[in-house]
């Protein structure tokens, strides 16, 4: 027993609750997600925002060439050619587009949102957020694995903690979540540091390696009769590194990071953000550096690492698996060198996963709560961190740790990502006529389908991770959807002068509005509407009466800026005109706004709907018209709780 009182209790419970509730805490200032724009002393040179995606991209040197080696064997050089011209040749030029059409960050999920839109483009949102968690949420938890493999075989570990890889990784990823929890500090400082030493210290590796493989012909002549043995027919060897190709697809990730810090890259001073052009130009220089230097590293670390390392090495249990350079850097510079390299490797893999963490924590609250598909926590930082690490010790336990066993769902996250974004460069070529673009990346496009279906048919766990996350994605934003049906929704409200003049007129009065849904929009039509709502409520005259139409734009939106115009039909009735996603809801923003500006309690008229209620609600969740005297009159309740403020509904 502590001793402590009820009320005591309550204050902590309520302190930890505001505390985790922060949703201005230091990450949602520091990493603003693709849909915001930083601040302008936020912005930097390309590349230093690059060396913040190559915490990410570059760290697959870590485990990439051993992956290659196991999953390809001899064939793993030919196969990482493969992968390197795909690379250069398909998901640079994409992306490249990506850039042009997305300059703001957005992406290419929001190219296709733009391009499809309405509910269909909402679903695909949730499909494509499934499978990002499931890339992201996997790099932090094999980026995790992998680290955990370097210091688990470093020569200086001692021997009494080996084995317990599960445990260890578990640290590791409670130490990054730890670390947002707290709050993330400045990440491109940091990943400058990490990604020039990684990149320095594998430079010499390399080279040191390429030596070796240079004055000492027979250990290529060893590789190259175990390649001619087992596959005599060259045709065949170039057929089975195609082949071979999607296992290796780890070698791909990075590109949407790339074009999703796009707002962090310093502009020219000219640069508008309508026509951001040295960021575009800044943030494909990024991309290309990024894909260049990468290619380097896969060609050379595939070369070097099948040539100079036993076959024997890279199996589960190995010296080499999953720390393929690692093993050279240890068996040809040094222990000494080797335990360096191992530090270097682990703290970029380490901040990988924050890279990781950091991207999920700017992609999901920056399209959800747009949709109304979140609950009212995932604005806020620190639940989701919470939520992810949960996650990604769930993927832990379930792969044990094991680097190769996580390979298939974090490539099927990262391919599916880049189809999308070959798709969506696709979709807006086929719009502008384009016939040259069309060609050459619908080509592109359908290369990465056959990679993603082949990555999925050989192993399938990746599809099985991004269902989980669909899965519950998509039952999560419904329920949220519905919870909150019948929030206000309007961010604004905006007259126009026309408008206001109508309210302002009618200040010292009762203000009448009736709800009208237009046809012809002639006097007749407005004269009989009138007539039928004054016999309906039995006002005695129409001198205050306004009519208000709502034309619904895309139902699927949840929240919206309202932007009202008034126009005279005949020179006798007055019309307030708006366009929203939901009648209900922009009524009652309206009724608030007339109420606030003319501190008079506004009536609204509509005419009951016909059909039953249960239908006519789904028809409002749906397509935002239906139920809407009944709707609105429930927004206004909640809204105002106070029945003496609250605009008056009528319904006959």
């Amino acid at each position: 027993m502590t001793g402590d009182t009820p009320m005591e209790v309550d204050r902590r419970a309520g302190r930890l609750r505001e505390w985790l509730l922060d949703a201005g805490s230091e990450q949602a200032v520091r990493h603003p997600g693709p849909h915001r724009r930083p601040p302008e002393h936020r912005r930097h040179p390309w590349w230093k925002v690059m060396c913040l995606t190559g915490v990410d991209y570059f760290s697959t040197l870590g485990y990439q060439p051993g992956i290659a080696a196991l999953a390809a064997g001899a064939l793993s050089p030919l196969a990482t050619l493969v992968l390197v011209l795909v690379t250069l040749l398909g998901a640079l030029p994409v992306y490249r587009r990506v850039a042009v059409e997305s300059p703001h960050g957005e992406g290419s999920i929001a190219m296709l949102v733009r391009l499809l839109g309405y509910w269909p483009g909402k679903l695909l949102v949730l499909v494509l957020l499934g499978f990002a968690a499931t890339d992201f949420i996997i790099t932090i938890t094999l980026s995790a694995a992998d680290a955990t493999a370097h210091i688990d075989e470093n020569p200086f570990w001692p021997s009494g903690l080996k084995g317990h890889e599960v445990l260890l990784t578990l640290l590791l990823v409670a130490l990054l979540g730890a670390v947002f929890l707290k709050g993330f500090t400045e990440a491109i400082g940091i990943a400058v540091v990490l990604v020039a030493v990684y990149l320095g210290l594998n430079a010499v590796v390399m080279v040191d390696a390429l030596w070796r493989v240079v004055t000492h012909p027979s250990a290529v002549g060893d590789w190259a009769t175990t390649l001619t043995t087992g596959h005599g027919d060259p045709w065949m060897v170039v057929g089975l590194s195609l082949l071979v190709f999607p296992k290796l697809a780890l070698g791909l990730s990075g590109f949407e990071t790339g074009v999703a810090v796009m707002p962090s890259v310093r502009g020219d001073p000219q640069d508008s953000e309508d026509r951001p052009l040295g960021r575009i130009r800044g943030a494909r220089r990024l991309l290309t550096t990024a894909a260049v230097i990468m290619s380097v590293f896969l060609i050379t670390s595939s070369v070097t690492t099948t040539v100079l390392i036993p076959p024997e090495a890279f199996q589960p249990g190995g010296p080499a698996n999953g720390r393929a350079l690692a093993y050279l850097a240890h068996e040809h510079l040094g222990e000494v060198f080797g335990t360096v390299y191992d530090l270097s490797t682990i703290a970029i893999l380490w901040f990988a996963g924050a890279s990781a963490m950091a991207g999920l924590l700017n992609l999901v609250p920056r399209y959800l709560p747009r949709y109304g598909m979140a609950p009212t926590w995932a604005r806020a930082v620190r639940p989701l961190v919470l939520v992810f690490t949960a996650v990604a010790f769930l993927i832990t336990v379930v792969f044990e740790a094991s680097v190769d066993a996580q390979g298939g769902a974090y490539a099927t996250g990262v391919l599916v990502l880049i189809t999308s974004a070959a798709t969506a460069v696709t979709l807006a070529a086929v719009r502008r006529r384009q016939r040259g673009r069309i060609i050459a990346f619908g080509a592109i496009a359908v290369i990465f389908v056959y990679t993603t279906l082949a990555n999925v048919v050989e192993r399938p766990d990746g599809v099985k991770i991004a269902a989980f996350f669909i899965g519950g994605i998509i039952v999560i934003s419904l329920l949220s959807r519905l919870s909150r049906a019948f929030e206000l929704r309007v961010d604004q409200v905006e007259l126009d002068p026309a408008a206001a003049r109508m309210i302002d007129e009618r200040a010292g009065r009762r203000i009448r509005l009736i709800a009208h849904e237009p046809d012809h929009q002639d006097e007749a039509e407005y004269r009989a509407r009138l007539a039928e709502a004054m016999a309906d409520n039995d006002f005695p005259d129409d001198s205050d009466v306004i009519f208000v139409e709502v034309h619904v734009t895309d139902p699927s939106d949840f929240e919206t800026e309202l932007m009202v115009r008034g126009s005279m039909v005949d020179d006798r009735f007055p019309v307030l005109s708006l366009a929203s996603s939901s009648v209900p809801n922009a009524l009652a923003a309206l009724l608030l706004e007339i109420r606030d500006r003319s501190r008079r309690r506004p009536h609204i008229y509509f005419e009951w709907t016909e059909g039953g209620p249960g239908r006519n609600v789904l028809r409002y969740l749906a397509f935002g018209q239906g139920e809407i005297a009944s709707v609105t009159r429930e927004i206004l309740r909640r809204q105002e709780p106070d029945r003496r403020r609250r605009p008056h509904v009528h319904a006959g």
